[in-house]
């Protein structure tokens, strides 16, 4: 029996229960007797004692992963035990809980074979079982391999380095000459317990990335699984998060990030906005509540003109970020180095995004960004404003008059007409363009100051009926039954449920099949027989509410009574 007790992203903390033993994942296996499970070495044969079974994992003569002679996949107790190379169908049936892989060692040191292998066995494995890979786990790895998927490890690789002289630790290998095998099973223990609090905070890429420059291989396995197993990781990311840091290089690479990217790849500019107007990040997010931005607010809106300005703010790792964005996550999360100076790949990517709201067309493009406007020099005829600091009396006074000079002549919109293009755009982000256009037609509305929008729809008997609103506190718009139905009526990704009444969550044995697309975090609108029953937030991702029996699918919101 298998309980998921935190996640960060393909990382989680689980409990295994069978009969009275309980096995809790990050963990290792150690090669010494004294626990229900553990490994026993005899002449060329190796035993799993796990939980009261006796799991033969080699014996005599072994094919390798370089073979090309595939093995049979031998099942016992729940567990099954599969040696690389993998068969090509890879498939396990109900009865297996627990899949166990005994020559995953001569993956080490191949970043692509490992991220080919572990992706194809968790793809295989699902949701509810625990993956064991022996012999490849060390103290430098262990996070990597962790957020990669891997649940088990086993003291096989960190006693053998021990007994040739070479101490393993989380930033290194180093060759003392003397036997380290307790000390790199203690290192080993250190970690796992690190990596345990860091799922549980959701911040294991974090831990992952201080971990990829202990070695070249592992630099290479963290690049290569950010670009090859990018869908992969995709799958499980969170649409909210708590707050994360960006210290290093590889974090522009994450995957929340990436997918923070190609949803913008998608932005659109609204059409009453005509001056686009470029600001720099502040330390406090959302931006819109630092000191800094209330600042430049103060000069944006001193006349009806703002509802023609766009603002945008310059950034890294995002790149860009609108200003109807900025409570999403994750531009309402990130911490970064400010330091002044920009990475190649910080400067390139910046110019990218913001190079492509500029082609959108505008009448004038106003920068405010500063010593950094090097960022966006040459991507447009652009009027800069800053004197010194950025919130200087001076600066402040050069935005107001540039905003008035740049938008004379010009009709300023109405504010309910701003509002409805604000929350257009929030609602493209969420939910996609095809969603927000059947949520926001000619019947429907925003009201509120930004962030705090409602969405409104008139019916034919001028009736209102409220459909979502933007919660702050949570980074997302969140539906009614009401709106929640007018999307899955339209083919938004549902979860189907059984037929059942609803008293409060919705739990993953209630679920019948939930839509792949499905992220953690996502709004989730749970249905039976095409009626929407409930609607929340998800608290897994859609295939593991179809594998999993046990746990909290949704954090149901609003339920049908």
């Amino acid at each position: 029996m298998l309980d998921v007790l935190a996640r960060s992203q393909r990382a989680r903390v689980c409990e295994y229960k069978r009969n009275e033993s309980v096995l809790t994942t990050p963990s290792m296996i150690q090669s010494v007797k004294g626990s229900d499970v553990w490994m026993e070495a005899a002449g060329n044969d190796r035993t799993l004692h796990f939980m009261g079974s006796d799991i033969v994992m080699e014996s005599g003569l072994r094919t390798t992963s370089n073979s090309g002679m595939q093995s049979e996949i031998a099942v016992k107790d729940s567990v099954a035990v599969v040696r690389l190379p993998l068969p090509d169908n890879l498939r396990f049936d109900d009865s297996v809980e627990v899949v166990a892989v005994p020559n995953a060692y001569e993956l080490r040191k191949d970043p692509r074979r490992i991220i080919d292998n572990v992706i194809k066995l968790r793809k295989a494995a699902g949701f509810n079982r625990l993956l064991y890979l022996s012999g490849l786990g060390e103290p430098s790895t262990l996070a990597l391999l962790t957020y990669m998927g891997v649940d088990l490890f086993d003291d096989a690789l960190p006693r053998a380095a021990g007994i040739s002289g070479i101490r393993l630790i989380p930033e290194a290998e180093v060759v003392t000459g003397e036997d380290e095998s307790e000390s790199n099973i203690k290192a080993m223990e250190e970690e796992l317990e690190k990596i345990r609090m860091f799922i549980k905070a959701d911040r294991l890429r974090e831990l992952a990335d201080q971990r990829a420059p202990s070695t070249p291989s592992s630099v290479a396995l963290l690049r290569l699984y950010d670009d090859v197993g990018y869908e992969y990781a995709e799958e499980t990311c969170s649409f909210i998060g708590c707050r994360f840091s960006c210290n290093t290089t590889e974090a522009l690479r994450r995957p929340d990030i990436k997918a923070y990217k190609e949803r913008m790849a998608d932005y659109r500019k609204s059409e009453n906005k005509r001056i686009l107007l470029l600001l720099p990040c502040s330390a406090k997010k959302p931006y819109h509540i630092s000191k800094s931005h209330k600042a430049f607010s103060s000069a944006i809106h001193t006349a009806p003109h703002d509802t023609l300005v766009q603002e945008v703010i310059v950034t890294s790792p995002l790149g860009a970020v609108p200003r109807e964005l900025d409570a999403f996550y994750p531009a309402n999360s990130y911490d970064i180095p400010v330091t002044g100076e920009w990475k190649p790949e910080e400067k390139e990517m910046i110019r990218s995004m913001i190079g492509d709201i500029i082609s959108q067309g505008w009448d004038k493009v106003i920068c405010h960004l500063g010593e950094d406007y090097e960022l966006v020099e040459g991507l447009a005829d652009m009027e800069c404003t800053v004197v010194g600091d950025v919130t200087s009396p001076a600066s402040l006074q050069n935005l107001d008059k540039a905003l008035r000079d740049a938008t004379k002549g010009m009709h300023p919109v109405d504010y309910l007409i701003e509002r409805n293009s604000m929350m257009k755009n929030m609602l493209r982000f969420q939910f996609g363009a095809e969603a927000a256009d059947t949520l926001m037609d000619e019947h429907t509305y925003a009201i509120g100051k930004f962030p705090y929008f409602k969405l409104f729809r008139e019916d034919s008997e001028g009736k209102k009926v409220q459909l979502g609103m933007f919660t702050p506190e949570r980074g997302g718009i969140s539906l009614t039954l009401d709106g929640a139905q007018i999307l899955a009526d339209s083919g938004y990704p549902v979860i189907h449920v059984m037929n059942f009444e609803m008293k409060g969550n919705l739990f993953a044995v209630g679920v019948i099949e939930a839509d792949p697309r499905i992220h953690v975090g996502d709004e989730a609108i749970a249905v039976c027989e095409g009626k929407v029953r409930a609607v929340g937030v998800a608290e897994m991702c859609g295939r593991e509410m179809t594998d999993l029996k046990r746990g909290i699918a949704v954090k149901v919101r609003h339920k049908v009574k």
